[in-house]
């Protein structure tokens, strides 16, 4: 079954939930990742229909310590959720989950396939 695209209200919400959570991040404001040295970003959120869950998909320059940036990040939910809380005017704050996105993974491999000889040398015929 094909995935409802999401409405406008939940596209303008997860936007505001990124920026906020960007802004934080990129001042160095979370406690939890102090120590780790790598970039985040924050490619994705996504927000449930009922505004009642939010995830936030990142990646770390290099694929360097994904696990200790996730577990930082994870750790700092409910903080990242009281600074929404104060910087919007939503009833409900979403509970947010943080996850790694793996797509850039997804598409080094394709790369790498149709770079591969033998690929090539099939495509070409």
């Amino acid at each position: 079954m094909a995935e409802k695209e999401p409405s406008q209200r939940q596209l303008r919400v997860a936007g505001e939930i990124r920026k906020i959570i960007a802004r934080f991040i990129d001042r160095g404001e979370v406690h939890n990742l102090e120590g780790i040295d790598t970039m985040v970003t924050i490619t994705k959120v996504t927000v449930s229909p009922d505004l009642k869950y939010c995830t936030v998909w990142f990646v770390t320059s290099g694929g360097d310590f994904l696990q200790e940036v996730l577990g930082g990040l994870q750790l700092a939910a409910n903080y990242f959720r009281k600074q929404v809380a104060s910087q919007t005017s939503l009833r409900y704050v979403p509970e947010i989950n943080f996850r790694v996105d793996k797509s850039f993974e997804e598409v080094d491999k394709i790369e790498k396939l149709l770079n591969d000889p033998h690929v090539a040398r099939d495509l070409k015929k």
